[in-house]
């Protein structure tokens, strides 16, 4: 009896453990949206999308134009808190940023699978888009 209650202890103990552990992807601080204003896209501005909320947790895109195209694209707030969205915007996000760069626009397909995702994303890059007047 002592060895069950010992054993079961333990289970959920790492079982805590285990669902409380945050990786270094995790979700960052909420930051003010539609931080930057400006009269034209200068080179190395980096503009704030709004955040989205959507059904699967809340989602913010930044980017940055030199020469007025996108050069880089990072997402610090994406939907995160559970296994399932940690492997869901791990697979979504990075496909997201990459058709970005590739469309130099919002006008992207949602990736299968992660629609909540997608249509977050485009609607928090559409607006770090029209801040930096580049739709």
């Amino acid at each position: 009896m002592r060895r069950v209650s010992l054993w079961m202890l333990s289970t959920v103990a790492a079982l805590v453990l285990l669902f409380s552990y945050r990786t270094s992807t995790g979700t960052s601080a909420v930051t003010a949206s539609s931080t930057v204003a400006s009269s034209g896209a200068a080179d190395g501005d980096t503009y704030t999308g709004d955040t989205v909320q959507t059904q699967e947790g809340d989602i913010q895109v930044v980017i940055t134009v030199a020469d007025g195209k996108i050069t880089s694209v990072s997402v610090p707030v994406y939907p995160s808190g559970s296994a399932r969205h940690e492997q869901i915007s791990g697979s979504a996000v990075p496909t997201l940023v990459e058709e970005t760069l590739a469309a130099q626009s919002a006008d992207i397909d949602s990736v299968s699978g992660a629609t909540y995702t997608s249509e977050g994303y485009k609607e928090s890059l559409q607006t770090a888009l029209d801040d930096a007047q580049l739709t």
